[in-house]
This record gives structure tokens, C-alpha cells and sequence, in this order.
């Protein structure tokens, strides 16, 4: 394959295949609304939401409005709902581009209608309500008798099409008795949310509650649609998770060996000197670094795959290679293939040594590092 052999992403879309079809069989009664902001989370939106959509994606959810311009030019026709804040100038690229838009306040939702009567066109909205995340939304973390007047005016508001409300689980993602507690408790407050909206007289056609621990811990929350995000690229929420169906990871982030060299007892390695050798070693340069998305917090802690056995980080991360101890590796040369994560060594192992989440890293892989696709099927 004709690309830079120094360091890439390899994205198997035959992961995707099965992670979706795993996902669709563990919610058949609800449809799937596939969560594919932040570049697909960093796995190439280009080509995964298009292959979400051949296998049978009902709708799809992005961050912002560029986003979502982005899946129309990739080819997507169904539903897309923006999660975050749009500039309400922008009322009518969303209705000619048919992209929903996330409401979650009176002040925003009244210059998003002011928007769209002065070019007297119509958007579709969904309604997000605060059940305890503390985010976005309209308030309705308390019980109470009526819709807050916020919320009632929005719902009168002209050329805005209600079509959905949902809310966003914080703690879905954890089976401690306090956690399942919390979350029971916002579903409880937003089915009683939802069910004033309909005695005030409207009918939202979609209602959505299930992230992606929801949606796989969360059978009786599923709703009228799910939304996976983590989980199509075979990860999970919170590694300390045991899921009820099983996932393929998509992403294995590849480099190469640059040089091999010896270095003497006494020797240090990279920025700050931060790792002595005690003794004469074998140490390898990998042309990857924090520009790359292999973050300086790994310095001194991760290892990477070579020839199939492990190597580990010495001294500082740069920020377009580091260095690595190869002394009890045989046959390492210039151009051989270094794994620094992917299904041998999971991302998991990285985020916990760099005191963050899956999420986080893939999310994290630069712009300037190619998406190569693989696929068998």
C-alpha cells in the first residue's frame, strides 16, 4: 500500500462489521444512533460512517456543525444530530442541509427561531434535558408538578421542529450500587420529564437516554434509540467493565525502528536525562512521538511490541520519537514494524500509565498520521 511508512493508524473495517452487528443483536428492539464526532474518535470518519450506514445505522450524532456537513459530503443521507452549541446564524445550513439541532436552553433556542423565521424556513431540534450531568440541558434534576416555564415557552417557539428529547448518563459506565443508583435516578427524572412535555400536549417522536454503558448495561433504558460511540470501535467505557457481548478493537497504531545502537552504563536517554543505563544496552529509535498522539506521559512507563515481544519507552517521549530498550530482542533493524498499541496491546494498558481513558488516546491520534483502512470481508 503506497503510503509513509513512519508512522499510521490501520483500521480494520471488518471490526467495525462485527462490532455493529454485536451492538444491533444486544438492542434489537431500539434503533441505533451511531456516535462518530471527533473524527470517528480519531479512527476516519470518512471511512466509517459510511460503512455504519451500509450496515444498517439508523441515524448518526456528531459534535458540531462542520462535522455534520462532513458526513453529507461522505455520503450520508439519514438523520444527524448535532450534541453541542451551533451559532444560530447558521439556522438555515442546518435546514438545507437537513442536520438536527441539540436545543438545551430558552436563550439559545429563541435565537435559533428568530433565525429561522427571518429566512422563513424550519429546523428540527432535539430537546436535551439535565438529569445530573450538570452540562448541558434544561434543568429538570428536581421533581416537580409542571414544566418549568423555560422549557414550555421553547416548546411554543415557531419554525422549530420537535422531533426528540434526550438526556446524557454520567455514571453509566460503573456498576458501584451508588452509580447504578445515579443513574436510575436520571432515567427516573427524565421519563417524568418527558411525561409532562406530552400531557402539555407535545409528542416527541424520539426519545434517547443510552450512551454507550447505557446501551450495553442499560436493556430496560434503550428507548427509541441508542447512541454507541466507544463501544462500535471495539472499546469500552471504563476498562474495569465486563460487557454482555464482545468487541473487536479497530485501531492498531503502528511506527517503525529508525536506528539500532548500543548505549554504555552511565549512558542517559533523551530530554532531561531522566533514564541512566545501568548496564551496556541494545536501544532502538521509534519514529513516533506526542505530535504523533503517543503521549509524553508514557515516558519511562509504556512498552511497544517488537517482533512480537515487548520493548519498554526509556526516557522522554519526544515530540517525534522516543527510545526504547530492544537489548533482549533479536534481529532488530532500521524499517522493522513497531505495534504501540492495537488488539496484541491494548490501548487500555496506555491510557492507565498515562492516567487517562481509551478514549482520550484515540482521540488524541494527529491529523498528520494516515488512516489506513483494512478489510477482508
Amino acid at each position: 500500500m503506497n503510503f509513509l511508512h513512519r508512522t499510521w493508524v490501520e483500521i480494520d473495517l471488518d471490526a467495525i462489521t462485527n462490532n455493529f452487528a454485536a451492538i444491533k443483536k444486544h438492542c434489537a428492539d431500539t434503533k441505533i444512533m451511531a456516535v462518530v464526532k471527533a473524527n470517528a474518535y480519531g479512527h476516519s470518519v470518512m471511512d466509517i460512517a459510511p460503512k455504519l450506514q451500509e450496515l444498517g445505522a439508523d441515524s448518526f450524532a456528531v459534535s458540531n456543525l462542520v462535522e455534520a456537513l462532513q458526513l453529507r459530503e461522505y455520503g450520508i443521507t439519514r438523520p444527524i444530530l448535532i450534541l453541542g452549541y451551533t451559532p444560530t446564524e447558521n439556522a438555515d445550513i442546518l435546514a438545507e442541509n437537513d442536520i438536527t439541532q441539540t436545543v438545551f436552553s430558552y436563550e439559545f433556542a429563541k435565537k435559533l427561531s428568530d433565525s429561522a423565521v427571518s429566512k422563513k424556513i424550519s429546523v428540527k431540534i432535539h430537546i436535551k434535558l439535565d438529569t445530573g450531568m450538570s452540562r448541558l440541558g434544561f434543568d429538570c434534576r428536581d421533581k416537580c408538578g409542571k414544566l418549568s416555564d423555560e422549557l414550555l415557552n421553547t416548546l411554543h417557539l415557531p419554525n422549530l421542529e420537535f422531533e426528540g428529547v434526550f438526556t446524557h448518563f454520567c455514571v453509566a459506565d460503573s456498576c458501584a450500587t451508588d452509580c447504578v443508583d445515579f443513574t436510575n435516578k436520571q432515567y427516573e427524572r427524565f421519563i417524568n420529564c418527558v411525561e409532562q412535555i406530552e400531557k402539555a400536549g407535545f409528542k416527541p417522536k424520539y426519545k434517547h437516554c443510552c450512551n454507550s454503558a447505557g446501551s450495553s448495561l442499560s436493556v430496560d433504558k434503550h428507548l427509541d434509540f441508542v447512541r454507541p460511540g466507544i463501544i462500535l470501535y471495539g472499546l469500552t467505557p471504563d476498562d474495569s467493565l465486563t460487557l454482555p457481548f464482545n468487541l473487536d478493537p479497530v485501531m492498531t497504531f503502528k511506527s517503525v525502528v529508525s536506528m539500532v545502537k548500543t548505549i554504555k552504563a552511565g549512558d542517559t536517554v533523551s530530554y532531561g536525562r531522566t533514564f541512566t543505563a545501568e548496564k551496556d544496552m541494545k536501544v532502538a529509535t521509534v519514529t513516533a512521538g506526542y505530535a504523533d498522539g503517543y503521549p509524553r506521559a508514557l515516558s519511562n512507563k509504556a512498552s511497544v511490541l517488537v517482533n512480537g515481544k515487548r520493548a519498554k519507552v526509556i526516557g522522554r517521549v519526544c515530540m517525534d520519537q522516543f527510545t526504547i530498550d530492544v537489548s533482549d530482542i533479536e534481529n532488530v533493524n532500521e524499517g522493522d514494524e513497531v505495534i504501540l498499541f492495537g488488539k496484541e496491546l491494548p490501548v487500555e494498558e496506555l491510557a492507565r500509565l498515562a492516567d487517562t481513558i481509551n478514549y482520550e488516546i484515540v482521540c488524541g491520534i494527529s491529523p498528520r498520521v494516515p488512516r489506513i483502512i483494512s478489510k477482508q470481508k
